[in-house]
């Protein structure tokens, strides 16, 4: 039986979307700020983001459910692992987001530097091999370095980049703010299946360095959060600090985190955690498009 809409949907992971959202917006709001912005630019950014994300989502249901990995998975829908879906058809749902994402990516490209296509083409090798091909760097505790590499500083310089043609620090601070908490979106699923991973063999970063270094981790990312969002309003305006309402849900999540939940009582804190980062970002963009 072949999956239906509404769980292909469910598999592509909405909640991990505000991920790919956020750094367009933090990378249009620095471009805006110094009159760079450029709507269509932001536009086609955003879904080349959306693209990548919903690529890597399907990537990692396909790579985990052949190992075994989702087996006993607790959390969102796994098309591979639940047997609702064969392997080839979740790989080529994959295939098909990333194809499109450079499609789109091209554009972009072509409309502003060449080089640009070797970034793009690295971030879908990276989407690819976090849980694809023989040693996924993955299973090996590097996933977050690489979620802050082209969810953080990649995606949100970019997109200044193909605006302005330019990059600045206030675009930096915004780059490091989005990327530590895409990171603790990955820190909160991982410190959720620390069990199951562990019985699988994933190294993960959570794996490596247990339950309780691993709730600190999540506790740090969010401080980090927050010292970038003061280093922007120093750097362009204080309108920057609106990025604190992202706090909101932040804060909430990591008392969860604190308190020691488990287990499907991490759940929320994944959603928490993207609204919290798609808040910051929203606060960083409209910031700065009033205040310049």
């Amino acid at each position: 039986m072949a999956p239906t809409a509404a769980q292909w949907i469910e598999g592509a992971r909405p909640r991990t979307l505000p991920a790919a959202v956020a750094p367009v917006l933090a990378g249009t709001g620095v471009a805006a700020w110094t009159h760079d912005e450029v709507w269509w630019k932001a536009g086609l950014a955003l879904v080349v983001s959306l693209l990548l994300q919903i690529g890597v989502n399907y990537a990692n249901d396909y790579s985990d459910g052949i190992r075994g990995t989702d087996d006993a998975r607790v959390g969102p829908l796994r098309l591979v692992g639940s047997g609702i879906a064969a392997p080839a058809t979740v790989k080529r749902a994959a295939f098909v987001a990333f194809g499109l994402a450079a499609a789109v990516g091209l554009v972009l490209a072509a409309t502003t530097a060449w080089w640009l296509v070797a970034v793009g083409a690295l971030s879908i090798l990276a989407a690819w091999f976090y849980t694809g091909g023989t040693k996924p760097y993955g299973y090996l505790g590097l996933g977050e370095v690489m979620v802050f590499v082209f969810f953080g500083l990649v995606a949100v310089l970019g997109t200044q980049y193909v605006q302005a043609e330019e990059l600045t620090w206030s675009g930096l601070f915004a780059a490091v703010g989005v990327g530590v908490l895409a990171c603790a979106i990955l820190v909160a699923n991982n410190l959720r299946d620390i069990p199951t991973d562990t019985v699988s063999g994933k190294r993960t970063l959570a794996v490596k360095l247990g339950d309780v270094g691993t709730r600190r981790l999540y506790a740090v990312l969010v401080a980090v959060a927050a010292v970038m969002l003061a280093r922007i309003g120093i750097a362009t305006s204080w309108w920057a600090a609106l990025g604190a309402i992202g706090f909101v849900p932040l804060l909430r999540a990591t008392a969860v985190v604190v308190r020691r939940a488990v287990g499907r009582d991490l759940i929320p804190v994944l959603q928490l955690t993207g609204v919290g980062e798609l808040l910051y970002a929203v606060g960083i963009f409209a910031g700065l498009l009033i205040a310049r």
